[in-house]
């Protein structure tokens, strides 16, 4: 079976990894603009007092902000029909809290929508990307605290009826289940929230040794899926013709034997960590295993009111969209070999090869999870929106980049996405992540790069920005125009 004739193809990037201008037309700080980088030996650190002689790299990241035509030129070159990226939600509100948006930086996401527009480009907008604005965690805790459910839904609807006529597709939050992966990394980026001491640093600390306190992780998870419910009934009742959809990091999950124990924990894995987040959703209500959960680990629930479960219910979103990067085994063996990738950590599959960074290539899984969302959530439309592959990169003498390697991960992963639609998935479209060079998350790296578009840009802040094409570009042109049936 073919993919769809109006399948979305395009690409994927995130505001705080690509615009730079971190401080540019009013904007303000956000959790990204604190962190410094890192590399696959060395997690990056955060620093809450900014050090004029440290290099934080999404300061000025690729520098988007001042390419965005020319960057979005590349993208048409290749055939996009779509183009998903963040709103920093600092370049609208500066504080989070601010009376009034910021009009120059409602501009620059006009002129931003406007060229997707020229060049027959849907904009797919995700509202928080992890760009919360540094006041949010200073004044509020981030999520943790109710009133920043409010001030959410304001950012949101603000975006909503500024861009009503230009954006369809909107999501509202980024891998909104990071906490479930890593609770002290997690409740910085996706949460907003920091433990005090933290917060209130004179060093720096790495995103590894954050602290996390479990009771406020769930109460500022479940805040944030209010605010996403809300923005839901919000956004429909400014354009009922929006699509508005949630955003999960997802992985394949296999035990690593055949052990019952082992198939007991990745059942239980998967549970926690994906269809958690993705129930409350797509479902509208927290799913049973949960309870059994929250009485374990001593979680007190009171802060689920009745109230917000009619939210929940109501707001549940149009399409569900995910991450997929690798696959991950699990195991009850506590000797067995770890390995890590997406800011998961699991168990070495013994059948699998992995890229510089630990991430365990497995095409096949994707076909595996997006049957196994369809079985779960069988009315709902579903979307890749991240997928790639981050390698270190040779410029040869004449200024080409022969990325085979990327070309390798890429074929088969669109190979299983073109299976799933043979089962009858309803998948509607695809972004690759990074298809221009830009920061990233994990380690906050420039070398490890993603794109079909090399960036001069590099580790040590040198660089002139200057943009040119791989080998990979003219693969997925070629993929594009075909829809997906060459791939050679």
């Amino acid at each position: 079976m073919s993919f769809p004739k109006n399948f979305l193809w395009g690409g994927a990037v995130a505001a705080n990894q690509c615009e730079g201008a971190y401080l540019e037309d009013g904007k303000g700080l956000c959790v990204p603009d604190m962190l410094l980088g890192g590399d696959v030996n060395t997690p990056r650190t955060f620093l809450p007092q900014t050090d004029p002689t440290a290099f934080y790299p999404s300061h000025e990241a690729i520098d988007f902000y001042h390419h965005y035509k020319e960057d979005i030129a590349l993208f048409a070159e290749m055939g996009w029909n779509v183009f998903r990226l963040s709103i920093n939600w600092g370049r609208i509100f500066p504080n989070g809290d601010d009376a009034e948006p910021n009009e120059a930086g409602l501009a620059f996401y006009d002129k931003v929508f406007d060229e997707c527009r020229k060049h027959g480009m849907e904009p797919l907008v995700t509202l928080c990307h992890y760009e919360i604005p540094w006041a949010i965690v200073t004044k509020y805790n981030g999520f943790s605290d109710r009133r920043v459910i409010d001030l959410f839904v304001k950012y949101a609807t603000t975006c909503f009826k500024r861009y009503k006529d230009k954006v369809k597709y909107w999501l509202t939050f980024n891998e909104i289940n990071i906490p479930c992966m890593h609770p002290g990394m997690g409740n910085l980026y996706g949460l907003g929230m920091m433990d005090p001491e933290d917060v209130n640093a004179d060093h720096r600390i790495p995103l590894s040794e954050l602290k996390a306190n479990p009771q406020l992780t769930f109460q500022a998870l479940h805040n944030e899926f209010v605010a996403s419910a809300l923005t839901v009934k919000a956004g429909h009742e400014i354009n009922p013709e929006f699509m508005i959809g949630n955003m999960i990091a997802n992985s394949a999950v296999y035990p690593l034997t055949s052990n019952p124990k082992d198939v007991l924990a990745a059942l239980d894995n998967t549970n926690f960590t994906y269809n958690f987040c993705g129930d409350v959703q797509v479902r509208g209500e927290y799913p049973s295993f949960m309870s059994r959960y929250f009485k374990e680990h001593n979680i007190d629930t009171s802060f689920i009111t009745e109230d917000d479960k009619k939210i929940l219910r109501e707001g549940t979103v149009d399409f569900y969209t995910f991450s997929y990067y690798q696959s991950n085994c699990v195991s009850t063996d506590e000797n067995a070999e770890k390995t890590a990738g997406n800011m998961t950590v699991g168990v070495k599959n013994p059948y699998l090869k992995a890229s510089d960074w630990g991430w365990q290539i497995d095409p096949d899984g994707l076909r595996y999870v997006l049957n196994m969302l369809h079985d779960r959530y069988p009315k709902t439309p579903l979307m890749v929106v991240e997928n790639g592959f981050g390698a270190f990169d040779k410029v040869e003498e004449d200024g080409s980049i022969h990325d085979d390697y990327r070309i390798a991960y890429f074929k088969p992963h669109i190979e299983a996405m073109r299976e799933a639609i043979a089962d009858g998935v309803p998948l509607i479209g695809y972004t690759t992540w990074g298809p221009i060079d830009l920061v990233s998350a994990g380690t906050g790296q420039y070398a490890k790069r993603y794109g079909f578009v090399y960036v001069d840009r590099h580790d040590d802040g040198s660089g002139d920005f200057s943009r040119s094409k791989k080998d990979s570009f003219y693969w997925y042109k070629r993929v594009i125009a075909s829809n997906g049936e060459t791939l050679d």
